[in-house]
Order: C-alpha cells, then sequence, then structure tokens
C-alpha cells in the first residue's frame, strides 16, 4: 500500500502513498463509516468531507464482526432498513444511542432467549437509579428491534407487548411567568443576541430547532414562513410588532438571525439550548429554559382568548391534547373567575356589625 505519510493531518485521518505515487486519505473512526477525503489535509474540499464524516451517525462497534442470531447482528440489520432509514435524523440518532449502548452490554445476547422478564429487569434497574426517561427510552428501543426480528425471521413473538412505561410525575420544563419575562428583557437589551433569541421564541412559539434556523429569507408579506424539523409541519406565523421592531434592529448579514460568538449560526439546537441557558443565568432565572418559552407563548396565547386551533395554528401541534396540557392552568383560572362572578350577589355575610 505504500509508506504512511508522516504530515500531521487532522485526528481520525489516516493516509499514505498508493502504488502509482498518488496520496490518498481516509477518515477511520471506531463506529464510523469509513470514508475516503479528497485533496489534501486542511484544504477546502478535504475539510468539507472531513467535517461530513466526522458528523456522520456512528455504526454498532464491532458491526462487520456479528455473530448471526444475536442483538448485534439483530441491530446492525435493523440500523440498515427502511424502517430506519425513512425516521427523521433527530430520531436516528436518538435510536441509535440507546440501542448501541444496549449492544455494548447484551450484543453478543441472542435474540431469541430474550423474555419479557428481561425487559421489565432492565426497565426496573434503570428506575432504581431514576433514571425513568433511560428505561422508557429503553423499551420503545427494544419494541422496535423486537418488531423487526419479527419481520425478518428471528423471533415469532414481541417481548416488549404490553409492558407499561414508568411513570413519570413532572410537568416537563418550566413556563415562564410575565415577571420572568420581564426579568429577562431588563438584563439584556433590545439590540442584543440573547433579546433576539428571547423574541424569537416567545412570539412564534417554535422549539430551539427551528428558531436556530430561521432567517430573512424566511420573512415575506409579515409573516415568518418555516417548515419544522421534528414534525415537517409547514407554517406561516404572522410577525408580532414587538418581534418586528427587534428584527429591524438585526444585521441581516447572515442567513441566520441567531448566530454564536464567531459569527455562525447554531450548529445544534442543544448548544444553542446551552447558550440561552447561560443567558437565564445572568437575569438570575436559573431554572428557565429555551423550550419554556414555548410553554409561554402557549400560555399567552391562551390569555388572549385564543381557541386551541388558533393555537396549533401558531405552535404546529398536531395533537390538542398537546395544547390542551399547555394551557390547563390558563383554562382553570379563567373558569374559575367566571364561577365566582356568577355567585356575585347571591350570598351575603350576615350578622354585619354596624361601624
Amino acid at each position: 500500500m505504500g509508506p504512511h505519510l508522516m504530515k500531521r493531518p487532522p485526528k481520525y485521518t489516516h493516509g499514505f502513498i498508493d502504488r502509482h505515487g498518488k496520496p490518498r486519505f481516509y477518515f477511520r473512526k471506531a463506529g464510523f463509516k469509513k470514508m475516503p477525503l479528497p485533496g489534501l489535509p486542511w484544504s477546502p474540499e478535504f475539510m468539507a468531507a472531513y467535517e461530513h464524516a466526522l458528523a456522520g451517525h456512528p455504526g454498532p462497534i464491532g458491526g462487520n464482526r456479528t455473530i448471526p442470531g444475536t442483538m448485534r447482528a439483530l441491530a446492525v440489520s435493523y440500523f440498515q432498513s427502511s424502517e430506519f432509514t425513512s425516521l427523521r435524523p433527530s430520531s436516528q440518532k436518538s435510536y441509535r444511542s440507546v440501542i448501541d449502548a444496549f449492544c455494548g452490554q447484551h450484543g453478543d445476547k441472542r435474540v431469541a432467549t430474550l423474555g419479557r422478564e428481561h425487559v421489565v429487569k432492565l426497565m426496573a434497574a434503570k428506575s432504581v437509579q431514576n433514571k425513568h426517561h433511560a428505561a422508557n427510552w429503553l423499551r420503545i428501543a427494544l419494541r422496535v428491534l423486537m418488531q423487526h426480528a419479527i419481520t425478518i425471521g428471528m423471533r415469532s413473538d414481541d417481548p416488549t407487548q404490553n409492558i407499561k412505561p414508568v411513570r413519570i410525575k413532572t410537568d416537563g420544563y418550566h413556563s415562564w411567568t410575565e415577571d420572568e419575562i420581564s426579568r429577562f428583557e431588563a438584563r439584556h437589551p433590545i439590540d442584543s443576541k440573547p433579546r433576539l433569541a428571547l423574541a424569537l421564541l416567545l412570539f412564534t412559539g417554535q422549539r430551539p430547532s427551528d428558531v436556530i434556523g430561521m432567517g430573512r429569507q424566511h420573512v415575506r408579506d409579515g409573516f415568518v414562513h418555516l417548515r419544522q424539523k421534528k414534525t415537517g409541519t409547514t407554517l406561516s406565523i404572522a410577525i408580532h410588532p414587538a418581534l418586528a421592531e427587534i428584527l429591524e434592529q438585526t444585521s441581516s448579514s447572515h442567513l441566520t438571525f441567531l448566530t454564536t460568538q464567531h459569527g455562525a449560526g447554531f450548529s445544534s439546537s442543544g448548544s444553542f439550548s446551552h447558550w440561552f441557558r447561560k443567558q437565564c443565568d445572568r437575569a438570575t432565572l436559573p431554572h428557565c429554559s429555551a423550550h419554556g418559552l414555548r410553554k409561554a407563548a402557549a400560555r399567552r396565547l391562551a390569555e388572549a382568548g385564543c381557541t386551541e386551533h388558533e393555537i396549533a395554528a401558531i405552535t404546529g401541534h398536531a395533537s390538542l391534547t398537546e395544547v390542551q396540557r399547555y394551557t390547563k392552568s390558563v383554562d382553570q383560572k379563567r373558569l374559575a373567575a367566571a364561577a365566582i362572578g356568577k355567585m356575585k350577589g347571591e350570598h351575603k355575610l350576615a350578622n354585619l356589625g354596624e361601624g
């Protein structure tokens, strides 16, 4: 294959001179797909391919050395199936993470020997550690694998059937109050990036993953036009005057409104949410988050008298059940006030003293 190049290319890069005297480079990282890298190290074409390879989805370690009939073999088959490849990239990442972790411990075990009692025991072990969400994700991932096993003939039954998820008592992300919104605005001036982020989240009601992709090209005729990454739902949201005022003071030199300190767009919703959390801390709001503003937006819409369908037209929720959960407290307050109002004058105090 020729002598190895002694230069110092980026990490995970392996190079050699072929028999024709031409340098060749490959990206090689355990669990990732081996990929050829064009050009020379650090050149634009080389780095573009390198970044693509580095951002690629890792496969199960030792996937090319799997033993037929094992959980690892089933995982490899599932990752190559249309059931998996047709999922959204974010869903693929979630499933792969859970399944790879499971195969790291149980990959050499036989698919046919997995029983209901084993699934229950594995979930219980995570619940004992207060990893309730992890327990439920494991249940979902194993169910997907078992359904695939039935499809390809590795099993005739699904041992995860009728296993219920772990019940988790939580209200999820904290929904911002008006006082908390005011405190954040007081800390971050109207021409700052944190204030811009707050306005985009609050006045569009979108998830961080959608907000970080918004730019001038999405604004037309007084509306923000977008396609939600999580659901694929296409939305056109009228721009609130407060948001319009802030956008007027925002530089349009980048494809996205929100950029990092280096002037680039945020690479993921996770990196943006982490940055926004720091901005909340600076406003002494350690319990607040970017996603909590989506709840606050729904709450504001409910307080303004919007119907559930009107709220869903903004947030993009396909199910009104989720919208009802966001606005439950608003409905309760409104109904309670109406009920007390109907009682006024019906019951008066007796035996009141005279001055």
